[in-house]
């Protein structure tokens, strides 16, 4: 058993409070991580705010994250003590029927099918204070060590800087995949991304990489303006400077609509306006963001009727454990630079701190 420090989400709505706690030695078929770096998602404010479905409190949140095997249950042969991994918030455990499709990234040992919050033996790798803590998605991250399913882990090049490719476990990841995989971005059309936090710019990435011609970002916070414009946005649109919806903006501003919308945010107003921002025959909008346990979203199904497409994405639609190494060894060949989503960088104690600054739109 390890010691060492969490942060533990005790109840919904309350601050994160860093705590000693126990970790157990993985079991069969476990790897046990030394976490190095964690980002902070959307996902994880979610959580804490009670918002995300079917998890369970106390439970150690954080599902982007990098760190080195420390030791791994019997049978696992993909990886030993030592390597560099990044655990994995949607699994592939390459036996289900949607692992074995090859036009599917999801597996049905997903959260959407089968509760992450233990293990799948039922139990958990954490105690503190003598009392059993959920983990999150399997991954946990905001803990110093975890213990994750072999088949929620990807082993990544051994030069990967970690502080960096924490993003691959799901911003990044997400993002430019929603671009390249899911709405498949042809050279030359136009795209709008709602939401300008790391996912959204990292569409833009993703749009610019697949020949985008006019790539327009929408946010109501004009201070990321000037990184979407560097990573490869050509507009940049502010709904409350218009008295009309967005949604007749960006129609008027390309004719008759855009290729592909991304909804990056996770509200359905927002989502209802990039599905009529694309074009009424061929656009398509995909939905990246995540919206609040038990919302609805009513849409007028002359929306759809005319030929526009609706989908969603799961981390990019990466099958994970094939492709985020692949990612990782592009990231490494300087193919894009996520660096740049990088704004601060955080001792552990002041996780809290990193939520004030997501919540301020920093």
């Amino acid at each position: 058993v390890i010691k060492c420090r969490a942060a533990v989400a005790w109840a919904p709505g309350k601050p994160l409070s860093v705590e000693e706690v126990e970790v157990a030695p993985p079991k069969a078929g476990e790897v046990r991580i030394k976490l190095v770096a964690a980002g902070i998602c959307c996902t994880d404010e979610h959580l804490l705010q009670g918002c995300f479905p079917k998890a369970e409190f106390p439970v150690i949140p954080g599902h982007e994250g990098a760190g080195i095997v420390e030791s791994v249950g019997e049978g696992v042969t993909s990886m030993k003590p030592g390597d560099k991994v990044i655990p994995l918030c949607h699994p592939q455990c390459g036996e289900c029927s949607f692992c074995r499709n090859p036009e599917s990234n999801y597996c049905q040992k997903s959260h959407f099918s089968e509760l992450q919050n233990l293990l799948p033996d039922k139990t958990s790798r954490f105690s503190c204070k003598g009392k059993q803590i959920h983990h999150f998605l399997w991954v946990s991250t905001f803990a110093e060590y975890t213990v994750v399913p072999e088949y929620a882990v990807a082993k990544i090049d051994a030069a990967a800087p970690l502080d960096k490719v924490c993003l691959f476990g799901c911003g990044f990841s997400t993002g430019y995949g929603a671009a390249i995989n899911t709405a498949k971005v042809k050279p030359g059309s136009t795209c709008a991304i709602f939401g300008l936090g790391g996912v959204g710019l990292s569409v833009v990435m993703g749009c610019k990489a697949a020949g985008a011609s006019r790539i327009i970002a929408v946010d109501i916070n004009n201070d990321k303006f000037a990184k979407a414009k560097q990573l490869g946005a050509t507009d940049c649109v502010n709904p409350r400077d218009f008295k009309k919806p967005i949604q007749e903006v960006l129609t008027e501003m390309t004719g008759h609509g855009v290729d592909y919308s991304f909804e990056a945010i996770g509200k359905p107003d927002t989502m209802i306006a990039a599905l009529a921002s694309c074009n009424m025959s061929t656009g398509v909008f995909v939905m990246v963001g995540e919206v609040d346990a038990g919302s609805e979203i009513s849409i007028d199904p002359m929306l759809l009727l005319t030929g526009r497409t609706w989908k969603g994405t799961v981390v990019g639609g990466w099958k994970s454990r094939e492709c985020i190494p692949k990612l990782v060894s592009s990231y490494l060949e300087k193919k894009f630079n996520p660096d740049l989503l990088i704004t601060h960088t955080l001792p552990f104690a002041q996780v809290n701190e990193g939520f004030e600054l997501l919540r301020a739109g920093k």
